[in-house]
């Protein structure tokens, strides 16, 4: 909630590039909460704010595949003490066991694995680095990250906004059916009180006598 009350209160323009840079950032090996900073602006976008899902889209997907490669580039160029690197700056993220997962799920999958792991939020942080560390030709990694890329972020962005588009004709629509019933549940329950009510007050009284010859 913070972060799309954040994004709220800036102009569309940053919300393009907030949403491209925390997700360039996090598939370069930043763990930040790209999905969540995208679902936001996702959702944003079909509440009539300015914000246009296609531009959306296309700024999630060059801020997907951009980073994904610099963060392969990176990762080519320093290995294995990388690894060992960022494991000390992020134990959460980056352990020996989050690696290990990650390097069997390469050296199973392969180009599959950059392509799948764009959808999973820890292979997401993972796979730029590591397919360099592992020296995975660069063309096979481009194309299953472009692939990955434009299904992740465009796909995320269909998705949220027409389920926004959906849940906010639904409200309209049934807002006023939604406030009569309401309306008429709480009728129905202050006169059922009001007769149990009406009904207890005559008990009451011939209970009276009884309590007080006691």
């Amino acid at each position: 909630m913070h972060v799309q009350e954040w994004l709220d209160s800036v102009p569309a323009a940053a919300v393009y590039a907030v949403v491209a840079l925390v997700i360039g950032l996090e598939s370069l090996g930043i763990p930040l909460p790209g999905e969540i900073v995208l679902v936001s602006a996702a959702l944003m976008s079909s509440q009539h704010t300015g914000i246009n899902p296609v531009v959306l889209g296309a700024c999630a997907t060059a801020g997907a595949v951009i980073g994904d490669s610099i963060g392969y580039a990176i990762g080519r160029k320093g290995g294995r003490p990388l690894l060992a690197w960022l494991g000390r700056k992020f134990p959460r993220h980056f352990s020996e066991g989050h690696v290990a997962t990650a390097e069997r799920s390469f050296e199973k999958w392969g180009m599959w694995a950059v392509f799948f792991g764009r959808f999973v939020a820890l292979l997401r942080i993972f796979a730029g680095p590591l397919a360099g560390v592992l020296h995975m030709p660069y063309w096979k990694f481009l194309i299953a990250n472009l692939l990955g890329g434009i299904c992740w972020a465009g796909g995320t962005t269909a998705v949220i906004y027409y389920v926004g588009v959906v849940a906010e004709d639904w409200l309209k629509r049934f807002s006023y059916l939604g406030l009569a019933a309401a309306v008429l549940i709480g009728l129905t329950s202050m006169l059922i009180l009001k007769r149990k009510a009406k009904k207890a007050q005559p008990e009451q009284r011939e209970a009276e006598p009884v309590n007080a010859g006691e």
